[in-house]
């Protein structure tokens, strides 16, 4: 049986981002002739690199960070060979590995563009609890933890972020409940670790934390704004292509999750700070 297949059509956003923007979260997938899918994962439409690079020039980016998808656990195949096919003058990974990883192992990784290690606890990849020892073992190549969660996880978090031998960085607004928005108690608690400068957030997928919902996910932008009130040098922008868990036919739109960057962020200069800026220094580009 033939497999689903993503494209990256859709319609060009309002908003033009400035030169060398960079969309800083996104997954590749398939096809699982070649890159089979770990134990007791669920597959994805097949998401090919030529197609994520088609949805990157409609919305205006020529700089990317591929990100490991959970449903291929610590086999990395997928994410390097779409790196290698982009090249890293455009293109970064974050991987995910045993916990047992050497530091050989952690230098090939980093040879072939990867700059970060991926925490997806929705996932059971790591716990927690492992995140000092990673830290510990990724600090020399100058990598960060990039962790995700739902719902009432962060404030609970915070104390081992604290003690990371390197940043965190903080997938989707943190993926906060959406019932009490701004007020969450995780997301306030994520606010005052910002203050830190050693905590990164994507601007990222706000339709898992929007009562609204697109195209203008107004609530989401309540967040935003606090966040860039605190450190606008620690945000990025992502799009989360192509949507995991989404039924292929009901797909988030791109450019409605970046034109209302606009007016959550009117300044120019915070915006190419969030689109270049932020992006180049966190993943060294």
């Amino acid at each position: 049986m033939a497999q689903l297949e993503m494209t990256g059509e859709g319609r060009k956003p309002r908003l033009q981002v400035p030169a060398h923007s960079c969309e800083c979260h996104s997954h590749i997938y398939g096809p699982l002739a070649d890159y089979p899918l770990w134990p007791g994962r669920e597959a994805e439409p097949v998401s090919p690199v030529e197609a994520y690079t088609d949805m990157l020039a409609r919305i205006g980016f020529e700089r990317a960070v591929i990100v490991q998808p959970a449903a291929y656990g610590s086999d990395n195949r997928c994410t390097l060979d779409s790196i290698a096919k982009r090249g890293q003058e455009t293109t970064r990974g974050i991987c995910v590995t045993p916990t047992d990883v050497s530091q050989e192992e952690l230098q090939k990784l980093h040879e072939k563009g990867i700059r970060g290690l991926r925490f997806h606890l929705m996932a059971d990849d790591f716990a927690l609890a492992d995140a000092p020892s990673m830290a510990r073992k990724i600090e020399p190549f100058g990598w960060h933890i990039q962790f995700q969660d739902e719902g009432d996880w962060i404030e609970g978090a915070v104390p081992v972020f604290g003690d990371l031998a390197v940043d965190c960085v903080i997938d989707h607004l943190g993926r906060t409940g959406k019932t009490n928005g701004l007020q969450d108690k995780g997301f306030q608690a994520l606010l005052k670790f910002m203050e830190t400068g050693r905590c990164w957030v994507k601007i990222s997928a706000p339709y898992y934390t929007s009562r609204e919902g697109a195209p203008n996910y107004s609530d989401v932008g309540e967040r935003v704004k606090a966040l860039v009130a605190v450190r606008p040098d620690r945000l990025v922008w992502a799009a989360n292509w192509p949507h995991p868990k989404f039924p292929l036919d009901d797909k988030p739109e791109e450019a409605d999750c970046l034109d209302p960057i606009a007016d959550w962020v009117p300044d120019e200069k915070i915006r190419h700070m969030i689109f270049v800026d932020n992006p180049a220094k966190l993943y060294g580009f």
